[in-house]
């Protein structure tokens, strides 16, 4: 077992993840929930889906984290006709002292942090060459593996799959993003602020945060945060009754949500108690987690569907049922002066 976080940790990781936030406020005004769910999953090392239609912003947001950060940047825009190789990258023929040889191009996947803007206009077949690079952190080209830089993280943008051209994402893929996020529209006063502030293609000023080297020092005080049995119970108890027969809103989910959720849900439960200052997780952690954890993990059956049920009208219905969440939150633990 690693040893304990030390308070005065949770202490620097929450002032500085403050400012982060902060910063990103800036980017997208009236959006703090979102901007709070996008610091956390980025502390617990994981993927981020990002929906709703275009202009709200989502885009915005990734280019000003990146900034914040001072992370290597690459934006790959998905369009119907891209293709496996514009992501991962392709051998090239060159000729060097008179001799051919194979030379590998980098595609725009090798970066620190990418935009993959559109993933869902995409065919299925260039979609799946995501799969490889988010869940190994390396590509395969040509029967040569290439590692991704560290660290890797990938912020993915899709519109609704109403629209026209769009491409339903495979479950697969769905499962490597640690959150799916909504992004709604700003109300009237948030936007006459924007109107206010902003002109007409122009991007917000956005100035460092921190630099690479301290964000991989605070990601790895992530896994020092305690989880309580308890905790842990009450995770391993939601992620189980989104399982067929479970419970009586169970019967109305095709698919649950597997292990990887579980441990998906509990990464995110340590990176939001982190950057509250926090030594250990707690149960308001994953009643509040869970939706976005959980939302595109399960597969609603037709009878749900027809009777206007979602994943989150479902999930919300399974956290009501937890009797463990009426327990009062574990003590705290043991604190290294």
């Amino acid at each position: 077992m690693s040893e304990f976080l030390k308070s005065e940790e949770a202490a620097y990781v929450a002032e500085t993840a403050n400012k982060l936030k902060t910063c990103l406020n800036q980017v997208l005004f009236g959006q703090e929930e979102l901007v709070d769910l996008v610091c956390t999953g980025l502390f617990a090392r994981g993927h981020l889906l990002l929906e709703g239609l275009p202009g709200l912003g989502k885009t915005e947001l990734i280019k000003g984290l990146s900034k914040a950060l001072g992370l290597d940047f690459k934006r790959i825009q998905f369009t119907p006709d891209l293709l496996p190789g514009d992501i991962s990258g392709n051998p090239l023929i060159q000729e060097r002292d008179g001799e051919k040889e194979f030379v590998f191009q980098a595609g725009p996947i090798f970066g620190n942090l990418i935009l993959a803007d559109e993933i869902n206009r995409a065919s299925p077949k260039t979609q799946s060459a995501m799969l490889e690079a988010m869940q190994e952190k390396s590509v395969t080209v040509a029967g040569q593996s290439h590692e991704l830089p560290d660290p890797f993280f990938v912020l993915a943008t899709q519109n609704p799959i109403e629209l026209e051209g769009t491409y339903a994402l495979p479950e697969a893929q769905l499962d490597r993003f640690l959150f799916k996020l909504d992004v709604h529209h700003a109300p009237a006063d948030v936007l006459e602020r924007i109107v206010l502030s902003r002109e007409l293609g122009e991007s917000p000023k956005v100035e460092q945060v921190l630099s690479r080297d301290e964000l991989q020092k605070m990601i790895s005080l992530v896994k020092k945060v305690h989880i309580p049995q308890q905790v842990a119970q009450m995770i391993a108890q939601l992620v189980n009754s989104t399982q067929a027969g479970q419970s009586e809103l169970s019967e109305h989910i095709k698919f649950g949500a597997g292990p990887r959720a579980a441990i998906a849900l509990a990464a995110a439960c340590k990176a939001r108690a982190l950057i509250q200052g926090r030594v250990h997780t707690g149960f308001e952690d994953v009643r509040d987690l869970a939706l976005p954890v959980l939302r595109h993990r399960i597969i609603l059956d037709y009878r749900a569907r027809i009777a206007g049920q979602t994943s989150d009208s479902i999930v919300k219905g399974l956290l009501a049922e937890l009797k463990i969440i009426d327990k009062p939150v574990p003590a705290t633990v043991k604190e290294e002066s």
